[in-house]
């Protein structure tokens, strides 16, 4: 599914791959994670990360973008196949220099209004997470979830932009999330951080994942 969502990407805006700082290959918690990280032109960051484990029964795929260029929110997509279970969180963070609401996204969820929730419980960041954002959980219903992950992506990019925003509050508030990570934890930063350590992984976060740093 990452493939299909670079390419939602590079129909709009052209992809240059970029150096992942000796990161393109980690093992961590007995998964094996490869990592790309593009530059968008005209939008912004992009990373890829996808990960395998447990002789293949799990799998994991994450797709953050840092729009730099257009002052949409910090996007992350996260799947996880498991067991015969299937999960797909989709997030959008507020890094806006200009908040406001996403009708084109919310039409999409709206769509997909039966699939099956999941309580992503409570996390720090909750506070800046969009209420377009989506969390389900099921079995048996990938279609369902690779056609709602494509509409989202492709309706999150029709979102209308200002042509002129303040580009240094966009900057500080998507590295303020990329180290509130770090500093307050997450989910796969927790792992990250116990196996490579602050120092390292806060490179990883904002060099090659968040691109929060040159």
């Amino acid at each position: 599914m990452t493939d299909k969502l670079l390419e939602i990407i590079g129909k709009q805006h052209r992809l240059s791959e970029k150096d992942t700082c000796g990161f393109s290959d980690l093992k961590a918690k007995g998964m094996k994670f490869h990592i790309r990280a593009f530059d968008a032109e005209g939008l912004g960051h992009v990373s890829v990360m996808t990960a395998k484990g447990m002789l293949g029964l799990m799998k994991m795929d994450t797709v953050i973008i840092n729009p730099k260029e257009k002052d949409l929110p910090l996007y992350s997509y996260d799947r996880i196949k498991a067991f015969g279970s299937d999960v797909l969180i989709t997030e959008l963070y507020d890094t806006l220099a200009q908040p406001r609401s996403f009708g084109k996204v919310r039409s999409v969820v709206k769509k997909y209004n039966d699939l099956p929730l999941r309580n992503p419980g409570a996390h720090w960041y909750d506070g800046i997470k969009l209420p377009e954002s989506v969390s389900f959980k099921g079995k048996k219903i990938s279609d369902r979830f690779d056609s709602l992950a494509s509409e989202y992506l492709s309706a999150l990019l029709a979102e209308e932009s200002p042509a002129e925003f303040d580009r240094e509050l966009k900057e500080k508030k998507a590295s303020e999330y990329a180290k509130g990570l770090l500093d307050k934890g997450g989910p796969s930063t927790d792992v990250f951080v116990k196996e490579f350590g602050k120092e390292k992984t806060s490179v990883l976060f904002s060099k090659v994942l968040f691109g929060t740093e040159k």
